[in-house]
Protein backbone atom coordinates (compact mmCIF):
# COMPACT_ATOMS: atom_id res chain seq x y z
CA UNK A 1 0.00 0.00 0.00
CA UNK A 2 1.48 3.79 -1.00
CA UNK A 3 1.30 6.09 1.50
CA UNK A 4 2.71 9.11 0.26
CA UNK A 5 2.13 11.50 -2.79
CA UNK A 6 3.46 14.63 -4.39
CA UNK A 7 1.58 17.62 -4.50
CA UNK A 8 2.79 20.72 -7.19
CA UNK A 9 1.58 23.87 -8.01
CA UNK A 10 3.43 25.52 -11.06
CA UNK A 11 3.03 29.39 -11.23
CA UNK A 12 4.99 31.49 -13.80
CA UNK A 13 7.66 32.38 -11.55
CA UNK A 14 7.49 29.70 -8.67
CA UNK A 15 6.78 26.23 -8.12
CA UNK A 16 5.37 24.33 -4.85
CA UNK A 17 6.41 21.48 -4.40
CA UNK A 18 4.94 19.37 -1.15
CA UNK A 19 5.47 16.03 0.03
CA UNK A 20 2.31 14.38 2.04
CA UNK A 21 0.72 11.48 3.91
CA UNK A 22 -2.02 10.18 1.85
CA UNK A 23 -3.80 11.19 4.79
CA UNK A 24 -3.24 14.97 3.71
CA UNK A 25 -0.79 15.69 6.08
CA UNK A 26 2.12 17.79 4.89
CA UNK A 27 4.85 16.41 5.72
CA UNK A 28 7.69 18.93 3.73
CA UNK A 29 7.51 21.92 1.72
CA UNK A 30 9.81 23.53 -1.05
CA UNK A 31 10.00 26.29 -3.93
CA UNK A 32 11.66 25.43 -6.97
CA UNK A 33 12.29 28.99 -9.87
CA UNK A 34 10.02 28.25 -12.77
CA UNK A 35 12.45 28.75 -15.63
CA UNK A 36 11.21 29.70 -18.87
CA UNK A 37 14.44 29.69 -20.85
CA UNK A 38 14.07 27.65 -24.36
CA UNK A 39 10.32 27.30 -24.49
CA UNK A 40 10.59 26.27 -20.96
CA UNK A 41 11.60 22.89 -21.73
CA UNK A 42 13.31 22.60 -17.94
CA UNK A 43 10.05 22.98 -15.87
CA UNK A 44 9.01 19.53 -16.02
CA UNK A 45 12.57 17.92 -15.78
CA UNK A 46 13.43 20.73 -12.32
CA UNK A 47 10.45 18.86 -10.54
CA UNK A 48 11.16 15.50 -11.12
CA UNK A 49 14.46 16.70 -10.05
CA UNK A 50 13.25 17.55 -6.90
CA UNK A 51 10.97 15.01 -6.48
CA UNK A 52 13.81 12.49 -6.69
CA UNK A 53 15.98 14.73 -4.27
CA UNK A 54 13.09 14.84 -1.54
CA UNK A 55 12.68 11.05 -2.20
CA UNK A 56 16.27 10.00 -1.58
CA UNK A 57 16.21 12.85 0.93
CA UNK A 58 13.17 10.85 3.17
CA UNK A 59 14.32 7.16 1.96
CA UNK A 60 11.21 6.98 0.18
CA UNK A 61 10.80 4.36 -2.33
CA UNK A 62 8.47 4.27 -5.65
CA UNK A 63 6.19 1.82 -4.74
CA UNK A 64 5.47 4.04 -1.48
CA UNK A 65 4.18 6.62 -3.78
CA UNK A 66 0.40 6.99 -4.80
CA UNK A 67 2.00 9.84 -7.88
CA UNK A 68 2.19 13.07 -8.51
CA UNK A 69 -0.76 15.67 -8.93
CA UNK A 70 -0.22 19.28 -10.65
CA UNK A 71 -1.72 21.75 -11.06
CA UNK A 72 -0.94 24.39 -14.16
CA UNK A 73 -1.78 28.07 -15.18
CA UNK A 74 -4.19 26.63 -18.44
CA UNK A 75 -6.94 24.81 -19.24
CA UNK A 76 -5.92 21.25 -19.39
CA UNK A 77 -7.76 18.38 -21.04
CA UNK A 78 -8.80 14.52 -19.52
CA UNK A 79 -5.99 13.05 -21.68
CA UNK A 80 -3.39 15.30 -19.65
CA UNK A 81 -3.00 17.63 -22.63
CA UNK A 82 -2.58 21.66 -21.88
CA UNK A 83 -2.96 23.00 -25.32
CA UNK A 84 -1.09 26.35 -24.16
CA UNK A 85 0.41 27.94 -21.38
CA UNK A 86 1.22 31.26 -21.70
CA UNK A 87 3.34 32.39 -18.30
CA UNK A 88 5.62 29.13 -18.84
CA UNK A 89 6.08 29.66 -22.79
CA UNK A 90 4.97 26.52 -23.70
CA UNK A 91 2.47 25.75 -26.40
CA UNK A 92 0.84 22.15 -26.90
CA UNK A 93 2.32 19.64 -24.08
CA UNK A 94 1.38 16.46 -22.65
CA UNK A 95 1.95 17.07 -18.61
CA UNK A 96 0.90 13.57 -17.27
CA UNK A 97 2.88 11.82 -19.96
CA UNK A 98 6.00 13.45 -19.70
CA UNK A 99 6.30 13.70 -16.26
CA UNK A 100 5.30 9.92 -15.90
CA UNK A 101 8.58 9.74 -18.34
CA UNK A 102 10.39 11.76 -16.12
CA UNK A 103 9.81 9.84 -12.81
CA UNK A 104 8.62 7.27 -13.62
CA UNK A 105 5.31 7.44 -11.67
CA UNK A 106 1.53 7.99 -11.90
CA UNK A 107 0.76 11.64 -12.90
CA UNK A 108 -2.35 13.33 -12.49
CA UNK A 109 -2.71 17.45 -13.64
CA UNK A 110 -5.06 20.12 -13.64
CA UNK A 111 -5.74 23.61 -14.10
CA UNK A 112 -4.67 25.81 -11.19
CA UNK A 113 -7.62 27.49 -10.94
CA UNK A 114 -9.84 24.22 -10.71
CA UNK A 115 -7.16 22.30 -8.70
CA UNK A 116 -6.90 25.33 -5.76
CA UNK A 117 -10.71 24.43 -5.39
CA UNK A 118 -10.03 20.70 -5.09
CA UNK A 119 -7.97 21.74 -1.87
CA UNK A 120 -10.32 23.91 -0.78
CA UNK A 121 -13.05 21.16 -0.67
CA UNK A 122 -10.64 18.65 0.84
CA UNK A 123 -8.87 20.45 3.64
CA UNK A 124 -9.82 23.86 3.30
CA UNK A 125 -13.13 26.38 3.71
CA UNK A 126 -15.09 23.84 2.18
CA UNK A 127 -14.01 20.92 3.73
CA UNK A 128 -16.85 17.95 4.37
CA UNK A 129 -18.44 19.12 1.15
CA UNK A 130 -18.89 16.97 -1.93
CA UNK A 131 -20.00 19.61 -4.45
CA UNK A 132 -18.36 23.02 -4.23
CA UNK A 133 -18.17 26.38 -6.49
CA UNK A 134 -14.95 28.27 -5.63
CA UNK A 135 -14.46 31.69 -6.90
CA UNK A 136 -10.33 33.55 -6.58
CA UNK A 137 -10.63 37.29 -6.45
CA UNK A 138 -7.14 38.17 -7.54
CA UNK A 139 -5.92 40.16 -10.37
CA UNK A 140 -8.30 38.57 -12.29
CA UNK A 141 -10.80 35.96 -11.20
CA UNK A 142 -10.76 31.97 -11.63
CA UNK A 143 -12.60 29.42 -9.66
CA UNK A 144 -13.32 25.85 -9.77
CA UNK A 145 -16.71 24.03 -9.90
CA UNK A 146 -16.69 20.52 -7.98
CA UNK A 147 -19.37 17.98 -8.17
CA UNK A 148 -19.45 14.80 -6.47
CA UNK A 149 -15.84 15.45 -5.39
CA UNK A 150 -14.84 15.68 -9.01
CA UNK A 151 -13.41 18.75 -11.04
CA UNK A 152 -15.69 19.60 -13.47
CA UNK A 153 -13.14 20.26 -16.56
CA UNK A 154 -15.24 20.03 -20.02
CA UNK A 155 -14.49 19.49 -23.42
CA UNK A 156 -11.68 21.73 -23.55
CA UNK A 157 -10.40 21.85 -19.49
CA UNK A 158 -12.40 25.37 -19.41
CA UNK A 159 -14.65 24.38 -16.73
CA UNK A 160 -14.74 26.90 -13.68
CA UNK A 161 -13.95 29.30 -15.47
CA UNK A 162 -15.95 31.82 -13.64
CA UNK A 163 -14.32 34.45 -14.88
CA UNK A 164 -15.19 35.05 -18.27
CA UNK A 165 -19.25 34.59 -17.73
CA UNK A 166 -20.87 37.29 -18.80
CA UNK A 167 -22.31 39.87 -16.43
CA UNK A 168 -23.13 42.98 -18.19
CA UNK A 169 -23.76 43.00 -22.36
CA UNK A 170 -23.64 46.58 -22.20
CA UNK A 171 -19.93 47.03 -21.18
CA UNK A 172 -17.76 48.52 -23.88
CA UNK A 173 -14.42 47.73 -22.72
CA UNK A 174 -12.82 44.43 -23.49
CA UNK A 175 -11.59 42.24 -21.01
CA UNK A 176 -8.12 40.70 -21.19
CA UNK A 177 -9.50 37.86 -22.64
CA UNK A 178 -11.37 39.90 -25.94
CA UNK A 179 -14.65 39.54 -24.47
CA UNK A 180 -16.59 42.55 -22.69
CA UNK A 181 -18.71 42.08 -19.80
CA UNK A 182 -16.97 39.37 -17.92
CA UNK A 183 -16.95 39.10 -14.36
CA UNK A 184 -13.26 39.66 -13.56
CA UNK A 185 -13.68 43.28 -14.85
CA UNK A 186 -15.84 43.96 -11.43
CA UNK A 187 -14.67 41.27 -9.59
CA UNK A 188 -11.03 41.01 -9.32
CA UNK A 189 -8.73 43.40 -7.22
CA UNK A 190 -8.29 45.42 -10.80
CA UNK A 191 -11.94 45.39 -11.65
CA UNK A 192 -12.76 46.93 -8.37
CA UNK A 193 -10.13 49.83 -8.40
CA UNK A 194 -11.96 50.16 -12.01
CA UNK A 195 -15.33 50.57 -10.15
CA UNK A 196 -13.89 53.11 -7.63
CA UNK A 197 -12.64 55.22 -10.54
CA UNK A 198 -15.66 55.42 -12.22
CA UNK A 199 -17.75 55.99 -8.82
CA UNK A 200 -15.40 59.18 -7.95
CA UNK A 201 -15.79 60.54 -11.44
CA UNK A 202 -19.47 60.39 -11.58
CA UNK A 203 -20.08 61.84 -8.08
CA UNK A 204 -19.12 64.50 -6.16
CA UNK A 205 -19.66 62.67 -2.85
CA UNK A 206 -17.37 63.24 0.00
CA UNK A 207 -15.20 60.23 0.33
CA UNK A 208 -11.58 59.33 1.96
CA UNK A 209 -10.84 57.62 -1.10
CA UNK A 210 -10.55 60.86 -2.95
CA UNK A 211 -7.66 61.70 -0.94
CA UNK A 212 -5.62 58.76 -2.17
CA UNK A 213 -3.47 58.91 -5.46
CA UNK A 214 -4.04 55.57 -6.38
CA UNK A 215 -7.17 53.85 -5.42
CA UNK A 216 -6.90 49.95 -4.65
CA UNK A 217 -9.45 47.34 -3.27
CA UNK A 218 -8.00 47.33 -0.27
CA UNK A 219 -8.50 50.83 0.21
CA UNK A 220 -12.09 50.30 -0.86
CA UNK A 221 -12.62 47.66 2.05
CA UNK A 222 -11.35 49.43 4.46
CA UNK A 223 -13.31 52.61 3.63
CA UNK A 224 -16.54 50.39 3.52
CA UNK A 225 -15.31 49.35 7.01
CA UNK A 226 -14.95 52.69 8.17
CA UNK A 227 -18.93 53.26 6.83
CA UNK A 228 -17.89 55.38 4.14
CA UNK A 229 -20.65 55.84 1.92
CA UNK A 230 -19.21 56.09 -1.49
CA UNK A 231 -17.21 52.71 -0.64
CA UNK A 232 -20.33 51.24 0.44
CA UNK A 233 -22.00 51.95 -3.19
CA UNK A 234 -18.93 50.53 -4.53
CA UNK A 235 -18.83 47.79 -2.39
CA UNK A 236 -22.67 46.98 -3.01
CA UNK A 237 -21.60 47.21 -7.06
CA UNK A 238 -19.54 44.32 -6.74
CA UNK A 239 -21.28 42.08 -4.69
CA UNK A 240 -24.03 42.31 -7.21
CA UNK A 241 -22.21 41.36 -9.88
CA UNK A 242 -20.12 38.66 -8.16
CA UNK A 243 -23.52 37.51 -5.69
CA UNK A 244 -25.39 37.23 -8.93
CA UNK A 245 -22.67 35.33 -11.03
CA UNK A 246 -22.68 32.80 -8.35
CA UNK A 247 -26.56 32.15 -8.12
CA UNK A 248 -26.44 31.23 -11.88
CA UNK A 249 -23.51 28.90 -11.09
CA UNK A 250 -25.59 27.54 -8.09
CA UNK A 251 -28.25 27.16 -10.18
CA UNK A 252 -26.32 24.43 -12.68
CA UNK A 253 -24.14 22.38 -9.96
CA UNK A 254 -26.20 22.90 -6.62
CA UNK A 255 -23.21 23.64 -4.02
CA UNK A 256 -22.90 22.46 -0.39
CA UNK A 257 -20.64 25.24 -0.26
CA UNK A 258 -19.26 28.48 -2.08
CA UNK A 259 -16.00 29.55 -1.38
CA UNK A 260 -13.99 33.11 -1.67
CA UNK A 261 -10.33 33.43 -2.00
CA UNK A 262 -7.68 35.16 -3.24
CA UNK A 263 -6.06 38.80 -2.26
CA UNK A 264 -9.61 40.34 -1.92
CA UNK A 265 -11.12 37.77 0.06
CA UNK A 266 -8.30 39.66 3.03
CA UNK A 267 -11.41 42.03 3.15
CA UNK A 268 -12.70 39.04 5.39
CA UNK A 269 -16.30 38.58 6.41
CA UNK A 270 -17.77 41.89 5.71
CA UNK A 271 -17.24 40.44 2.14
CA UNK A 272 -18.72 37.39 2.39
CA UNK A 273 -21.68 39.36 4.19
CA UNK A 274 -21.97 41.75 1.60
CA UNK A 275 -21.70 38.40 -1.30
CA UNK A 276 -24.44 36.29 -0.03
CA UNK A 277 -27.02 39.20 0.50
CA UNK A 278 -26.77 39.83 -3.10
CA UNK A 279 -26.25 36.13 -3.93
CA UNK A 280 -29.65 35.17 -1.94
CA UNK A 281 -31.49 37.93 -3.99
CA UNK A 282 -30.57 35.93 -7.33
CA UNK A 283 -30.67 32.36 -6.38
CA UNK A 284 -32.89 29.78 -6.83
CA UNK A 285 -35.44 29.24 -3.91
CA UNK A 286 -33.50 25.87 -3.40
CA UNK A 287 -30.00 26.90 -3.57
CA UNK A 288 -31.05 30.38 -2.05
CA UNK A 289 -29.03 29.20 1.72
CA UNK A 290 -26.06 27.78 0.35
CA UNK A 291 -23.42 29.33 2.40
CA UNK A 292 -20.78 31.43 1.32
CA UNK A 293 -17.32 30.75 3.15
CA UNK A 294 -13.81 32.28 3.21
CA UNK A 295 -10.90 30.11 1.94
CA UNK A 296 -8.40 28.90 4.46
CA UNK A 297 -5.66 27.29 2.95
CA UNK A 298 -3.68 31.06 1.14
CA UNK A 299 -1.19 29.42 -1.01
CA UNK A 300 -1.16 25.89 0.04
CA UNK A 301 -4.52 25.48 -1.49
CA UNK A 302 -2.94 24.12 -4.71
CA UNK A 303 -0.34 21.71 -3.21
CA UNK A 304 -3.18 20.83 -1.77
CA UNK A 305 -5.79 20.63 -4.31
CA UNK A 306 -2.87 18.56 -6.72
CA UNK A 307 -2.32 15.69 -4.01
CA UNK A 308 -6.19 15.14 -4.01
CA UNK A 309 -6.23 14.96 -7.77
CA UNK A 310 -3.79 12.05 -7.73
CA UNK A 311 -5.32 10.17 -4.83
CA UNK A 312 -9.02 10.68 -6.76
CA UNK A 313 -8.10 9.79 -10.01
Amino acid sequence: MSKYCFGIDVGGTTIKCALFLNDGTILDKWEIKTNTDNGGERILPDIADGIAAKMKEKQIEKTEVEGIGIGLPGPIEENGEIACAVNLHWGRKNIEKELQELTGMAVKAGNDANVAALGEMWRGGGKGAKNLIMATLGTGVGGGIIVNERIVTGAHGAGGEIGHALVNPHETIPCNCGNKGCLEQYASATGIARLAREALEASQKASVLRGKERVTAKDVFDAYKEQDELAGEIVEKFARYLGHALAIFASVSDPDVIVIGGGVSKAGEVLVDCVQKQYEKFAFSACKKTPIKLATLGNDAGICGAAKLILSR
